[in-house]
Parts: structure tokens; sequence; C-alpha cells
């Protein structure tokens, strides 16, 4: 029963407590009962070894002899089994392990554990501040003694709880050898008193799990003689048959609920939902936020484990999101919260993983550390979590998962602030980016991944703002250059420098080659699959580029970006309507990003439908702040129609901002063809995104049984 299962879990505590050592993370995970009935105290990765009280060894059966030395102030283990103070990182010593126990001992007698929260916060602090439920209060028949046992390893202050694990064994056994005697009248003295009298049998006095597993057969008493048991079991063969089965059950049973509550099934797709900046302060959500997405890129390399993207996930910060509804809309089995606090040059970060189904917490954990310890907290965390999830790792791929692209912690604060304004596609923001990197690099000049991020945020000057290509494109490549000689392992530079081949370079061909490159190093890149797809698509090769977009999403489903090129790719082959709904979706993803409205522009327009085209047209110059050019559209179209927005545009030149490739576009639609091929040239001058679209836009159609044509298509790189 559970009493004899607390005996000898004790019995191993207290074997390693007279070697000076404390296990530390004593949960039911870490208990194993042998098919002999053997109980085994596992895992003593976090165990503390102290000068020893004895000369005592371990006993082999406790555990494992190897034990590592952490750091004081660091708080380890998992939090629903820690201490007052383990909780809180202050000094531990073995009552923390009779603290645990305790805890551990409740949870097998009343099925629940002693101290609970929502998260791992309020837990620490019921932990810290409450008193745990007399267990009379919750299970019938358990001994006021050992309620009373139970009481005292849980007392908050650690001088009142047992000094030793050997004053515990002490009084767990002679409560055995109590209750023994107990069941031994009731099985010899009763049964005769009840056949005379009638009687009822009073309560049993057996200790048994809370979830059924039950044994009402009576106990043999240590101290019984052999000729005693001997005699007892021929009298009863069968019963005696029954008897040790039910036994044997029953503590197989109770084994696997010790070692398997709580663990992590095999989950092989997760999300890694954006941490919760409990700070409170501005200035620090650029740590909540890297220290988020470092992790989902650290997981991305872990074999057989989806993990979604930041862009899928980050659509869920600031919102309470119940897990189970995260598991619907993203299809993952488990998601991963965190709540990052900093105070000073203190860091707390506390993680909970919880199974989406049933939304119980598989596994939580609190990390205290120094902001100098930033990068090495990343490994830890990222090792911690494929630990739980049960994945098997190469040691090729521990490599991956732990990788550190530096040991500088002042450097990776800089990175995570620059990928901060980054993720934002502003130019202004991309500035500011760019001046974090810059600091990242000065510090430590062989951060390869800081490069690579830099190199993205210049060609973003030009993507998403104005600045001209020939000012920021020779320094996109530039660092993303210096990337890929610092590391040929990432992805990210191949990407950029295939974008480079073909808006600067003109080089479809090697554009293939830097997307290959881009696959090879990361086969879960979102944006390698997504822009391998557009090149696909401004050849013509609409179903290998749909295939491209489709593994994109599979990817990251909640991708603006990939939704985007997946509804491009559907317009260009002609597949109208469904173009329309994946923009749509877009929208819904991204109100905000101005790209998504001007697609839409586009299918509006190619149906016909100009007033809702000129409506789409004006929110996505709105979008990007230019508000005068979104005021004449409305009002050209008001006064004439869509022939009148056109007039004021070819015409007129009203100030409506449009690229030089739009304005190509509307010249066809005119019939000024020269003005047309004027502006298409000018758009391959000045690296205008849109350009490679030309052999395929159904607005350039008038355009191209003009001589003038083949030329451009030759400029532009497209192969023969």
């Amino acid at each position: 029963d559970i009493l004899d299962l607390a005996i000898q879990i004790v019995a191993a505590l207290n074997a390693a407590h007279e070697a000076g050592v404390t296990h530390r993370d004593l949960k039911p995970e870490n208990v194993m009962v042998r098919r002999d009935q053997i109980v085994k105290v596992l895992d003593f990765g976090l165990a503390k070894l102290a000068a020893p009280s004895s000369s005592k060894e371990i006993d082999s059966e406790a555990g494992t002899k190897v034990f590592v030395q952490t750091e004081p102030g660091l708080v380890m283990g998992t939090v629903t089994y820690m201490s007052p103070e383990q909780s809180i990182g202050r000094g531990i010593d073995q009552r923390t392990d009779i603290w645990s126990f305790g805890v551990l001992l409740y949870e097998m007698l009343a099925g629940c554990v002693p101290f609970e929260g929502k998260d791992i916060h309020r837990q620490i602090i019921a932990i810290q501040e409450t008193e745990a439920p007399s267990l009379a209060t919750l299970v019938e028949g358990v001994p006021d003694r050992l309620d009373e046992i139970v009481a005292k390893c849980l007392a908050k202050n650690k001088n009142e709880r047992y000094q030793t694990a050997k004053d515990l064994l002490i009084d767990l056994r002679n409560l055995r050898r109590k209750l023994d005697v107990d069941a031994e009248i009731e099985r010899t003295v009763a049964p005769a008193f009840r056949s005379t009298s009638g009687g009822a049998s009073p309560a049993s006095t057996e200790v048994s799990p809370p979830n059924g597993a039950t044994t009402n057969n009576a106990k043999v008493s240590p101290t019984s003689s052999a000729e005693y048991v001997v005699t007892r079991i021929k009298q009863h063969k069968f019963a005696a048959a029954v008897v040790l089965l039910v036994l044997g059950a029953a503590i197989a049973a109770t084994g696997f609920y010790l070692r398997g509550r709580n663990a992590a099934a095999t989950i092989k797709s997760i999300a890694v939902m954006p941490f919760v900046n409990e700070s409170g302060k501005a200035e620090v959500e650029y740590l909540s936020d890297g220290m988020t997405e470092t992790l989902i890129t650290s997981l991305s390399q872990m074999p057989n484990l989806n993990v979604k993207a930041r862009s899928s996930v980050f659509r869920y910060k600031g919102k309470e999101t119940s897990p189970k509804t995260v598991g619907q809309e993203l299809n993952v089995q488990a998601v991963l919260n965190g709540r990052v606090a900093q105070r000073g040059d203190d860091l707390t970060l506390n993680l909970e993983l919880v199974d989406v189904q049933t939304e119980n917490v598989i596994w939580s954990e609190q990390y205290n550390r120094k902001q100098t310890d930033l990068v090495s907290l990343q490994s830890d965390i990222a090792r911690d979590v494929s630990s739980k999830l049960k994945i098997k790792l190469s040691g090729a791929d521990e490599q991956k998962l732990t990788k550190n692209y530096t040991q500088n912690a002042d450097a990776y604060k800089l990175y995570l602030q620059g990928r901060f304004y980054a993720n934002k596609r502003t130019p202004k923001d991309s500035r500011k980016a760019i001046d974090c990197f810059q600091q990242a690099v000065s510090i430590d000049p062989n951060y390869a991944i800081a490069y690579a991020a830099m190199g993205i945020s210049y060609a973003y000057l030009t993507i998403y703002g104005d600045e001209p290509a020939s000012e920021t494109f020779p320094k996109a490549r530039e660092f993303s250059l210096k990337a890929s000689e610092l590391d040929s392992t990432l992805a990210e530079p191949h990407i950029l420098l295939g974008l480079l081949k073909f808006l600067s370079d003109h080089d479809f061909a090697g554009w293939e080659r830097e997307s290959q490159l881009a696959l090879a190093a990361n086969p879960n890149s979102t944006d390698a699959h997504r822009l391998n797809g557009l090149r696909l698509t401004c050849l013509g090769k609409f179903e290998e580029a749909l295939a491209e977009d489709q593994r994109a999403l599979e990817i990251e489903p909640l991708s603006t970006a990939a939704n985007i090129n997946y509804a491009l790719s559907l317009f260009y082959s002609g597949r109208i309507d469904e173009s329309e709904a994946q923009l749509k979706k877009g929208v819904e993803l991204a109100p905000d990003f101005w790209f998504s409205h001007f697609y839409l522009y586009s299918v509006y327009r190619f149906k016909s439908n100009y007033a809702q085209a000129v409506e789409e047209l004006a929110k996505s110059k709105e979008l990007r702040d230019e508000t005068e050019a979104a005021k004449l559209i409305r009002e050209s179209f008001a006064k004439g129609g869509w022939q009148g927005l056109l007039h004021a545009v070819t015409v007129e030149h009203a100030p409506m901002k449009m690229t030089p490739y739009t304005m190509a576009g509307f010249y066809a639609e005119t019939g000024d063809k020269d003005r047309a091929f004027a502006a298409l040239n000018e758009a391959v001058d000045k690296a205008d995104q849109f350009f490679g679209f030309v052999k395929i836009d159904p607005f350039m159609k008038p355009l191209r049984d003009d001589p003038r044509f083949p030329e451009l298509v030759r400029r532009i790189g497209f192969p023969n």
C-alpha cells in the first residue's frame, strides 16, 4: 500500500542524506516501483552535494551517484514540489527533500497536490502563504497519525519539519507496525466476535491509493514469524494467491501513477506563446518578445517537432486565449506559456507546458537568473523543454538546439532589441533596428545572426519604404555575405541574397541557387519556401509555386506574408475568387498590413468592381501614412468614376504616390505604351518589387505584343 511505498522512498532519501546529498527534485516522475516491488528514487540530476554527515555510502538502488553543484540563489526543481525556501532561491538542505516528500505523500493519499495555483506565480504564493487542507477532510479512513506526519513534513518553517529523513522513517515504520497490529486483530479476533454477535465490521485501517487501487487483504507484520506466515498461506492458498495478485497489481498501478502523472505524451506539435512582460515596462518589452522568438528558433531545430512560427503565435499577444482554443486554431498538441519579470539586474522567467486537450500543466519551471546569464538561460530553457517533450536528440541535434550565436549578454540584448524593432517593418523602426544590430556586432564582431538581421533591415528600408535601392541593397548584401561567411549553416543570409539576386542583379539562376541553399540550411523556414514560391510564380510555374506556398502555410498557417504569397500565386494563375478569399484572410490576420489591401484592389479592379477597388487602394495608402494620396484617390473617383481616377493619375499627375510599376499598369490601360515602358524601366532601375510579375500580370497584357517587351524581359533576367 501507499505507506509501504512511502517507507521505501524515505529510506532511499535517508541513504542519500547520510552520504551528504540533497535530491532537490523529488516528484512522482522520479520515483519508480520495480516489478519486484522495490522502490527506486531516480534522477539526482539536480542533487546538491554537501559535507557528508557519516561515512556511509549511498545504496546503489537509491539512485545515481553523479551529482552537480549549482550556484547559490538559483531556483531549480519542479514548482509543485518545491519547499517555501526553495521556491524563492534561499538556502536548502535535506529538509527541502522532506517537504517534497510530504507533497508527494499528500498527493498519493488525496489524489491532488496540497498547493495549487492557476499559474506558477500563484502556486508559489500558495506554497509560501497557505496551509494545506487536512487529509482527514479529503480522504476517508486516513489514520490521524499519518495526517500528523504529513502536516509535519509540510511545515512552512523548516525548523518545524522533521530535521532528518531518519526521524521521519522511524515515525513511518512505527505507524506501519501499529496498523499491522490493528489489522491482525481485525483478521483474527473480529471474525469470531462477528460470528457470535452479528456485529458490524469496524472501518479498515488499510491505507490505499485514492484512485480505486485498493487492497482489502490483511498485511503481515514484519515482526511475524516465518512459521506463522507459512501456516496462514497453507490455510488459505486461494485467498493468498488472490491477495498477492491484487497487491501486485495495486503496487504496479501505483508505480505507473508515480512515474507517469503529468509526464508528456509524445508531443509532435507545439506553440510557444508570446511571453508576458510582467514588469509592465514598455522599455523591456523587447526582452519578453525576443526570448519567445529565440526559443521558437531553437525548438524549430528539433527533429519531428512542428513548432509554430513567430507570426502565427504573436497574433495572440495581449489576449486571454485558452490553450484549447490555441490548440484548435493552430493545430498543436501543447502550448508553452511564459512570464518574464525584470527587477534591476534580476530576471525571473516562469514557464508552463500545457496540454491543449485537457488544459493540464504537463510541466512547469521557474528560472531566476542575472541578466548577465541571459545567453545561457536560453540554452537551458531549450534543453529543459526538449527533455520534457521526450524527443530523442542526436549529438548534432542537441548542438543545434542549444546553439548560442554569441556569449556576450550585452550583445544578445541589443540583438533582441533590434529584432523587436525590425519586426514592425516600418522605415523608422528599421533604422532603429539597424542601430541596435550595429552596436551588437561592435561588441561581438563574430555575431553572425546579428549581421544577417542587419542586412534584412537595410532591405526593408526599400521594400517597405521609399529609400533608394542603390543606397540600401549594397549594405544589405554586404552584411548578408558577412553573416554567411561567419556561419554557413544560417538560412537567413541566403534568403535575402536570393531576393537581391532578383531585384538588383536580375539573376534568376542565382536566385534559385540561393533559395536551394536556404532550404538546405533550414527546410522548415517559411520565408525560404514562400520566396522560392515567389520565384516560381514570376516564372509562370504556378503548380510548383502553389506547392511551395502551401508548404509555407503548413509550417506557419497564420503568417500574413505566407497567406499573401499564396494569394498572389492564385491571382496570377487565374484563380481570382480563391485569391480574393485568401487575401481577405490576410486582412483578418493583419488588418493594418497595407499589402493585403493593395492586392484586394487588384482583384476588384480585375473584376471591374471599381468602387471596392478604389476603397482598397485608398486603404493601402492610409496604412502607409500616405493620407493625402488616399484622399485624392477617393475624390478623383467620386468626381469621375474609374476613368476620372485614371485621368487624374496619368494626365493630371496628381500626387497619389503610385509606384513606377503601378503607374505602368495605368498607362497600359489608357493605351499610352511609351509611358508604360518608361515606367517599367524605372521600376527595374528602382528595384520596385513588383516588376517580376510583368510576364503574368493581366494589367500588363496590352504591352506584351509590343517589340519593346522582349527587351524588357531580357533586361529583367528571365531565362529563355
